[in-house]
């Protein structure tokens, strides 16, 4: 499903993010809130060689694993006017050409009581993605992680950040995964550091 598919006529677009978003969306938007989609689980099993790694040492970030028990916490923008356009023409680049992710509207519940869900567009990397790396153990996953770097920089703080964005703005939130790979990474780079 193409973005300008889902926004034909609409002055306004929720867009979820769960990975780098939630910290740099770098487009302009009207506001956002913090809460969940329902029905997907984050996980590290979508290879990068553009912005967190490279042809040679493609780095691990994230994308949404299907799974009816499951729920995935993140940001979403709502974007209005000409934010539409513009933000959808950048994440098209960002996301789609760069990243390799299609797209996806889903009901994203804001975090609060009484709040009704709305629709929002999100991104997703699929397993007949070249760039698809799957399931490793977390210790596997930190590995790689610990030591890639792309164009926008090393892959531990794309980590990094996503951990300190869940501690800090879900912290009733327990994502095993996320925080498995931390830990294994961060054991990893002090070994690293120690040995220089």
């Amino acid at each position: 499903m193409k973005p300008q598919h889902i926004t034909t006529g609409k002055t306004s677009l929720w867009i979820f993010g769960y990975g780098s978003l939630v910290w740099k969306p770098d487009f302009k938007y009207r506001r956002s809130q913090v809460g969940y989609i329902q029905g997907y689980k984050r996980r590290f099993w979508h290879g990068d060689n553009f912005h967190r790694g490279s042809d040679v040492l493609p780095g691990r970030v994230v994308t949404l694993i299907e799974d009816d028990d499951a729920s995935t916490w993140g940001v979403a923008f709502e974007v209005t006017g000409s934010q539409v356009e513009e933000s959808l023409k950048y994440l098209n680049v960002r996301e789609t050409v760069c990243g390799g992710y299609i797209t996806k509207m889903v009901d994203f519940f804001p975090e609060g009581e009484n709040q009704p869900p709305v629709q929002a567009l999100v991104y997703i990397a699929t397993s007949d993605n070249a760039l698809y790396l799957g399931p490793a153990s977390p210790e596997m996953i930190g590995i790689q992680i610990a030591v890639c770097r792309g164009k926008t920089g090393h892959n531990l703080e794309y980590l990094l950040r996503l951990a300190e964005f869940m501690r800090n703005s879900c912290p009733h939130v327990e994502d095993h995964h996320l925080f498995s790979i931390e830990k294994a990474a961060l054991t990893v780079t002090s070994y690293l550091l120690a040995a220089q």
